[in-house]
């Protein structure tokens, strides 16, 4: 969930409004954990003692939990791409260097969100798994609440633009340019320069929306690490050496590690290079950074497939496929390649589409450019789910065994990785022939 907003100045009150919101979430979160009277485990049962059927958790404990969670969905939704326009906007695109320098600012946002979901998955998880979820919901609050103070003692030092009357109401101004795109029959007027400008501004959101529907196949791929992957991982041997065994999910921290490893080398090596040999300042340009993302995350799901099909092998060669809680004698090293691959392909596509939604939006639009491609991440998980219902009803009718069945090792993910893979092959045909014809907003320098 997305929502845009105009420009620096209404930008600034709205990302503290959102940070205050996530603490106030985390922070019934937290209290749902420890206050027994909140909790949603406390189930008032009969005097007696005896156990029923009526021994359900209380509503208003449900209902807590439940605004808690959706506090957090709604201001988390409404600060990403806020957020991000925010810190875009410090920088002048009309400035070589400080546009070239924006352009490592999504590199480095992306390292840092890597960041955060590393320490949430190794650190915060077990926190809460092994000490309590009381204090596992209370680190985050702390977080957030230190995160908005370090946001408040910049102040001083930002970039505020005062917004201008056609940037107050992003959704009526594109209104308003559809209509005139659709209404025109000729030249406009000098009279009509404002409708005119509301045209163009139209056009800008238009060009993007094929780049966008190409690019849905990605989130649908993007979905599976940390979904599928996993699954995938946890029935491999995951010790290293003769004592140390890896948590389960001590396998999600691969693909944010990979991300940690590759931002440095793109941004201070990768980037000075291609900058030598192709003159650009940002090495590549938006789309065809996005694009060489898309290619390696078509060869990463092709790895997941292989591996997987080694491993039901695996499974089936030791007598193992009707044993679901059985290791399969298989490193987890075999999964290394696809988290790298897909964390390269992060940083590569995630990056690019950030920075070209961003980049190509009219300066009143640049948080709904965001917010559209955050919107490629979610619908695309939504396809994935659809996308696994529809395979798993199918492929399981007549009492045979689905691709997604419970038991692992009678399942066959690697035929659905194969299926991904040639989505992406389209997806990638599709994107080329979009990003050919596109014209960008500002010629890349």
């Amino acid at each position: 969930m997305s929502w845009p907003h105009s420009r620096s100045s209404r930008r600034s009150p709205r990302k503290i409004c959102d940070a205050l919101v996530v603490a106030e979430g985390y922070g019934m979160l937290t209290l749902s954990a420890t206050v027994p009277a909140l909790q949603p485990s406390h189930m008032p049962c009969r005097e007696d003692g005896v156990s029923s059927s009526s021994c359900q958790p209380g509503w208003p404990q449900v209902a807590f939990f439940y605004v808690s969670l959706y506090l957090i969905a709604i201001a988390q939704g409404a600060d990403k791409p806020c957020g991000l326009a925010f810190a875009a906007d410090q920088f002048d695109a009309e400035h070589q260097g400080e546009r070239a320098s924006r352009g490592s600012l999504f590199n480095w946002w992306f390292f840092c969100m890597a960041i955060g979901i590393s320490v949430s998955v190794s650190v915060v998880g077990y926190i809460q798994e092994y000490v309590g979820w009381g204090l596992g919901f209370g680190v985050p609050c702390a977080i957030v609440l230190c995160a908005f103070l370090v946001f408040l003692l910049g102040t001083p030092t930002y970039r505020l633009y005062a917004p201008t009357p056609e940037a107050k109401s992003p959704f009526r101004r594109l209104a308003r340019g559809l209509a005139a795109n659709a209404n025109k029959t000729g030249g406009l007027s000098a009279s009509h320069s404002e409708e005119e400008e509301a045209a163009a501004d139209a056009r800008c959101v238009l060009r993007l929306l094929p780049i966008w529907a190409a690019s849905l196949a990605y989130g649908v791929v993007y979905a599976q690490i940390m979904t599928l992957f996993n699954k995938q991982g946890r029935t491999l041997d995951r010790h290293i050496g003769d004592g140390l065994e890896l948590p389960p999910a001590a396998l999600q921290t691969l693909g944010p590690a990979s991300i940690l490893l590759f931002v440095p080398v793109y941004d201070r090596a990768v980037v000075p290079a291609l900058r030598w040999a192709t003159g650009n300042p940002s090495g590549l340009s938006m789309l065809q950074r996005v694009g060489a993302g898309m290619a390696v995350s078509l060869a990463g799901v092709a790895v997941a497939a292989l591996v997987e099909a080694r491993r039901l092998a695996m499974a089936r060669e030791h007598g193992l496929v009707d044993d679901p809680s059985a290791t399969v004698p298989m490193s987890w090293a075999w999964i290394v390649p696809q988290y790298a691959m897909m964390g390269v392909a992060d940083v590569l596509a995630v990056v690019g589409l950030q920075e070209l939604f961003y980049d190509q939006m009219p300066d009143g639009l640049r948080s709904l450019g965001l917010a559209l491609y955050l919107s490629v991440m979610g619908i695309g998980g939504f396809i994935s789910s659809l996308l696994i219902s529809l395979i798993d009803g199918v492929t399981g009718s007549g009492g045979g065994d689905s691709w997604f069945a419970d038991n692992l090792n009678r399942a066959h993910v690697d035929y659905f990785y194969w299926l991904l893979a040639g989505l992406s092959a389209v997806e990638l045909a599709l994107f080329l022939y979009f990003a050919r014809s596109y014209v960008y907003k500002h010629k890349p320098n």
